[in-house]
């Protein structure tokens, strides 16, 4: 929902809050058909009092109307979407309503005044008429600027890009309530004055008002205001492959509540030798991606997809699955690597889809043993152990808190797919947990639900939300000094704020935010790095020691709740194989109905863990043991299985990583050499290779760094 304000802040990864809906608690179908069944009646009233005629329940009904009418365009944006599906849409809306004035204004005079009338109604049907010239207008408009290549980080000024047109103008409900308004109050001012002068002005000023804004956008289709077309746009974007020379790159594929999957590897890839890009397939996703300096393109259309083919892009590396990703599979000049956004023991960590990589990057034996146990088609020899790049900075095991709270992380996965009721503790054992956690007075909680948690199984929603009442209100019941407001964290986020945050107009679209989101300035990649350190080491000195929390932003990440934390509470995840990067106890919890024996039997992951029943009984012994960590009989099978799941500490998983890619990329290499060697002089390959495009001069690239 657009802020009320002229210009906006968006944050790359970093979302406002949107603001709330206008529904009952937990209601919201109740409130959809309340605010429908309102403007239906509305509607009603205004026709009886058209019929009767009674001019004050005229005046009532179209106010009423218009009112509700600015209510679902403000708060309750899904309700006109079922209207139009019963073909009610806005401009039905909107000529019922001014039609009914019509009526009740020819009922309220005198007889034969039919010819007065006359003019106000053919120039009311003039008003519609300009609304759907506009319509159409907007829609070329539209496509004029829908660009086959949406781009970010990169300079794409010689494309012709501008500022989009006012987005009162592209949106039909909006724009007709504006600018029928005063035609609408014309009318209902003649229904009570008698006066067709009333009428007269109103609907000549929404006649101006819609010939105004047809002619502004119609300057937009001039050829020299148009961005540039199609064929420019792709010669264009083969020129800066050939300039900037890209040698790897992260391909994704997803909806927003997966970014996170794509986020996570950005840090390590950024990090690599050579020129990486990222490469989308969803318009939407552009802007969806976290902060970083690295070149992003997204390309929605198969054939600009296989330009690709042609680039001397040389690795893809894959965080997931999706079905788009069998379409860039088919460049046979690129070798692709998948390496997954997490790995644990569910059977999601060895799809057989993985056998349609070139090779599978995993973090270590275990991993390599649960792919040839699966046997989904993955061989061996194309399983690589790289590590996991993103845990090099995750602070090791310092020994037991030495505050008066021990910090302790509970963080669920969410419910599946596959409706296994032990992919998830938090409809079984997630409130048990909580309460048991929160009953101890030195334990302050940190609760982090999975993003997807809802999302199939409502139950999981509805204990999510349970669960953060429990915290809520348990944070009522404490007391405890709190640190003034921190004028070090505010610091902080203005600075993290300015470098990453790019400054948009209310109604942008994607060519002007690619205006706007140009190449970044040397540096920034470094500075924002060091300003997220600083944020997080001001935003937890600034929160009470004893006060539990909800973390449920981008800011702080997972890894920095790892940091802070001195137990981890979770579910068979990748959470608890990433968190035992840091060596400290973690405690996973058995909802699916096995004995112990069983459980950590089938869930190797569990092997270095106390395991919780869903009744949580188990909880007070396992703090004890994180208290007084003589009482701990696990610290050298975690240190084991910290190994075993993640390989060694020497050398970094960063450099193992850097390391697979250079052996990766010249396989690549070697492959395109032979295949160029076997193809005859003056024989097309099977793909022949695109004419060369027109030149475009474009600026020198600099190597990007890793965020902002």
């Amino acid at each position: 929902m657009p802020l009320p304000t002229s210009r906006r802040r968006f944050r790359a990864g970093i979302r406002r809050p949107r603001l709330p809906l206008l529904r009952a608690p937990g209601c919201p179908a109740l409130a959809t058909l309340l605010t429908a069944s309102v403007l239906a009646g509305a509607y009603v009233a205004q026709a009886v009092a058209a019929l009767a005629p009674h001019v004050p329940l005229l005046l009532a009904a179209t106010a009423l109307s218009l009112a509700v009418e600015g209510v679902l365009y403000r708060w309750q944006r899904g309700v006109p979407a079922l209207f139009a599906k019963a073909h009610a849409d806005v401009t039905v809306r909107h000529v019922l309503r001014d039609l009914l004035l019509v009526v009740g204004l020819l009922r309220l005079g005198e007889q034969h005044r039919e010819t007065q009338y006359a003019p106000l109604l053919a120039g009311l049907l003039l008003c519609y008429a300009l609304h759907c010239a506009i319509q159409a207008v907007s829609v070329l408009v539209r496509r004029t600027r829908t660009l086959p290549v949406v781009t970010r980080n990169i300079d794409a000024s010689v494309l012709r890009l501008s500022p989009a047109p006012p987005a009162l103008l592209r949106r039909p409900g909006h724009r007709l309530l504006v600018f029928g308004l005063p035609a609408t109050a014309g009318l209902t001012a003649t229904a009570v004055t008698d006066d067709a002068r009333c009428a007269a002005a109103g609907i000549g000023l929404s006649l101006v008002l819609a010939l105004g804004g047809l002619a502004v956008l119609s300057l937009r289709l001039l050829p020299g205001r148009r961005p540039a077309g199609e064929q420019e746009v792709l010669a264009w974007f083969d020129a800066w492959l050939a300039d900037y020379r890209p040698t790897v790159g992260l391909y994704f594929s997803g909806g927003p509540s997966s970014v996170y999957q794509a986020g996570m590897w950005l840090e390590p890839l950024a990090r690599l030798e050579g020129r990486p890009l990222i490469v989308l397939r969803e318009r939407h996703m552009v802007s969806r991606i976290p902060a970083t300096d690295i070149p992003i393109v997204c390309l929605p259309k198969v054939p600009t997809l296989m330009r690709l083919e042609h680039s001397t892009l040389q690795v893809l590396i894959h965080p997931s699955n999706s079905g788009k990703t069998s379409q860039v599979l088919r460049i046979p000049t690129i070798k692709h690597a998948f390496v997954n956004h997490g790995e644990s023991d569910k059977l999601s960590s060895c799809n057989p889809y993985a056998k349609a990589y070139d090779e599978v990057w995993v973090a270590g034996p275990a991993a390599r043993e649960r792919y040839a146990l699966a046997e989904v088609g993955v061989e061996d020899k194309d399983v690589v152990e790289t590590g996991r790049p993103q845990l090099d900075a995750v602070l090791p095991y310092a020994g037991p808190p030495t505050g008066a709270y021990l910090t302790v992380l509970y963080a669920p996965t969410w419910e599946g797919w596959d409706g296994n009721p032990g992919n998830t503790s938090v409809i079984e054992a997630g409130e048990n947990l909580v309460r048991a956690l929160l009953a101890d007075p030195g334990v302050r909680l940190l609760y982090k639900p999975h993003p997807l948690t809802g999302s199939v199984d409502p139950r999981a929603g509805a204990a999510d939300r349970r669960i953060r009442e429990l915290v809520r209100a348990a944070n009522r019941a404490r007391s405890g000094p709190r640190p003034a407001p921190s004028k070090e964290l505010a610091a902080r986020t203005a600075e993290l704020d300015r470098l990453t945050a790019a400054e948009f107009r209310e109604g942008a679209d994607q060519a002007e935010r690619m205006l706007v989101q140009s190449a970044p300035p040397p540096g920034r990649a470094e500075a924002v790095s060091r300003a997220t350190l600083a944020w997080e080491k001001a935003y937890w000195a600034s929160l009470p020691e004893w006060e539990h929390q909800v973390v449920v932003d981008a800011r702080p990440s997972l890894y920095s709740c790892f940091d802070v934390s001195d137990l981890l509470v979770s579910d068979v995840s990748s959470v608890i194989s990433d968190f035992l990067a840091s060596g400290k106890p973690y405690a996973v919890t058995n909802t699916g109905g096995l004995t112990e024996e069983t459980f950590r039997a089938r869930f190797p992951t569990v092997a270095a863990a106390t395991v919780l029943t869903p009744d949580a009984t188990g909880v007070p012994a396992l703090l004890e043991t994180v208290r007084h960590p003589e009482k701990d009989g696990l610290a050298e099978a975690r240190a084991e299985l910290r190994l075993r799941l993640l390989g060694p500490s020497e050398p970094s998983s960063q450099e193992r990583f850097a390391e697979a890619v250079r052996v990766l990329s010249a396989k690549a290499a070697a492959h395109r050499a032979r295949m160029t060697g076997r193809t005859a002089p003056g024989v097309p390959g099977p793909r022949q290779a695109l004419p060369t495009p027109a030149r475009i001069t474009l600026p020198a690239p600099e190597r990007p760094g890793q965020l902002a």
